[in-house]
């Protein structure tokens, strides 16, 4: 447990949480609707500090990551926390109810690291933004052993502690959920539009992904897609755009996603973006040049990269990621 950084007192003891944009106002003894801040004593805790609901090696894929030294290895860490509720949430039993943790402080990441030789780290599974300290803390420990890190997350953030974290962050996947404010808030209970501006704040400052899970009559109409599509191409249609197949979990009980739908939408991304993948899928995954079509990054039996100094072997063209 570690004092929290972003939070203001108020009259009554109470305390404002000023790290998302939630901007909680919690009495005594209570939580955040995170569940990873407390009121004790009038003072605002990270009760979740350096606590870990598991420690796993994953690709880099898992992430997804494909555009940031695909085939890698990495270290991946999450807490028992999120500042969503989403009814459709896959990781429901860490990330909305209290379940078990490890001991993991930012120097035995380092260790761990080492001990497996591996060369980055992960926050991941629930919502790392709701471990901020421990993940600001461990990324600058990280950093200085040349270990690189990656967030999964849903970017709902506020501004500040946002650009305090990012000169430690290598990369980010950022879970764009719908283009539909009311879909965030009576679905997932947020807002849309802090996500849109953190993808927006974070395309400029490191590598960047974005995943959509699509929900079968809930946020995979053309209409939405567009808006999506439209926004990724605003932004910067080289970001990798990683379309995710739905499956009935949690509070609900919607039928898959139709193969179809992926497909449909992955059509109209390509028509903007370059980069656009389709995951929970048995489908090809592989990397092609935007410019010439040639084999980038094969996915398919063995890891293979093509990718020579950031660039295809081929044209020449420039491909946006990060790659040995």
């Amino acid at each position: 447990m570690k004092e929290a950084l972003y939070y203001k007192k108020l009259s009554d003891q109470k305390v404002q949480c000023l790290l998302c944009p939630h901007f909680c106002v919690i009495t005594l003894e209570e939580n955040g609707k995170c569940n990873g801040r407390k009121n004790i004593d009038g003072n605002l805790y990270a009760t979740n500090y350096a606590e870990t609901i598991t420690i796993s090696l994953d690709p880099m894929e898992k992430k997804p990551l494909y555009h940031f030294f695909p085939g890698e290895q990495v270290l991946s860490v999450g807490p028992n926390s999120c500042n969503f509720s989403c009814q459709f949430c896959q990781n429901y039993t860490s990330s909305q109810q209290k379940t078990h943790t490890i001991e993991v402080t930012p120097s035995k990441l380092v260790d761990l690291c080492k001990q497996h030789l591996c060369e980055f780290v992960s926050f991941t599974y629930t919502e790392p933004f709701t471990w901020f300290e421990f993940v600001l803390e461990a990324s600058k420990l990280l950093k200085e052993n040349r270990i690189k890190t990656n967030m999964v997350t849903n970017g709902f953030v506020n501004p500040e502690p946002l650009q305090e974290l990012l000169p430690y962050i290598d990369a980010m996947n950022i879970d764009l959920k719908s283009m539909d404010d009311e879909f965030y808030r009576n679905i997932c209970s947020g807002k849309l539009q802090p996500v849109l501006e953190t993808i927006k704040t974070v395309s400029k400052k490191c590598h960047l992904e974005v995943t959509n899970l699509l929900i079968t009559d809930e946020n995979d109409s053309e209409e939405q897609i567009r808006k999506l599509v439209d926004f990724m191409a605003e932004v910067n249609p080289e970001i990798p755009l990683h379309f995710s197949r739905y499956f009935p979990t949690y509070k609900m009980s919607n039928p898959p996603t139709p193969i179809s739908h992926l497909k449909k939408a992955q059509e109209i991304a390509e028509e903007k973006l370059c980069y656009v993948y389709l995951g929970n899928v048995l489908t090809e995954k592989d990397t092609r040049c935007p410019n010439c079509n040639h084999m980038l990054i094969s996915r398919s039996y063995t890891m293979e990269c093509n990718i020579l100094q950031g660039k295809c072997p081929s044209c020449g063209h420039k491909i946006y990621g990060v790659f040995h």
